[in-house]
């Protein structure tokens, strides 16, 4: 479980996230809603480290994020995967290079073991005889699941989706919704996934944090 309390996060004078408090669930798809500029982003940039709160407190399974050492966040990081808007896939390596680039980084796994875990993880997403394809010849639906890929393949216990379907057509962002789903409860990931898609909402969202203005 994930709980936010009293969470702020100011620029300046701009204060943009305004005494937030919630929590998103464990095992289920947890979506933040909001208009562009209500805050949703910075709320997640902050939950994963990319930002620092101006005050409160970020507690994973009762551990405060905000508190803790560099070491201790670059450790609790190895427990999150993160899927970016643009997918942030690297165009000079193929998808299962891709796949590999976190189980290289931070994994004991010997070669091996870390290619037959790569292509396990593109086998979940379906993707497997497209591993030798590199980003630029694949469509962008293929993209967002070969970064849905290399988001599980460290197995984490959180996972991060933001806005996953955009620039997706509404077939293509049902099939990326239905997989996010079906991850998160075949392994009891706690996901959160900010969107602007109201259909993500009705189909997959089970618990919905709606910000609006920092509130």
């Amino acid at each position: 479980m994930i709980e936010i309390k009293n969470l702020c996060k100011s620029f300046d004078d701009k204060e943009v996230l305004k005494n937030i408090s919630t929590v998103f669930e464990d095992g289920k798809t947890n979506l933040i809603i909001g208009q562009s500029g209500s805050g949703k982003t910075v709320l997640m940039k902050n939950l994963v480290g990319l930002l620092e709160p101006t005050s409160g407190e970020i507690l994973y399974d009762g551990r405060d994020f905000v508190s803790m050492t560099k070491h201790e966040k670059v450790m609790m990081r190895r427990e999150m995967g993160m899927i970016f808007q643009s997918a942030a896939l690297f165009d000079s390596q193929t998808v299962l290079e891709n796949v590999m680039f976190p189980l290289d980084m931070f994994s004991n796994m010997n070669l091996r073991e870390r290619t037959r875990r790569a292509m396990d993880c593109l086998d979940r997403v379906n993707l497997v005889g497209a591993e030798k394809k590199y980003p630029g010849e694949i469509s962008g639906g293929m993209q967002k699941r070969v970064a849905i890929a290399r988001a599980i393949a460290l197995n984490p216990k959180y996972l991060f989706c933001d806005e996953p379907n955009s620039g997706l057509d509404p077939k293509t962002s049902l099939v990326i919704d239905e997989l996010l789903s079906s991850i998160t409860h075949d392994s009891k990931i706690t996901t959160i996934i900010n969107t602007h898609d109201m259909n993500s909402v009705t189909t997959i969202g089970e618990n919905i944090v709606f910000i609006y203005e920092g509130n």
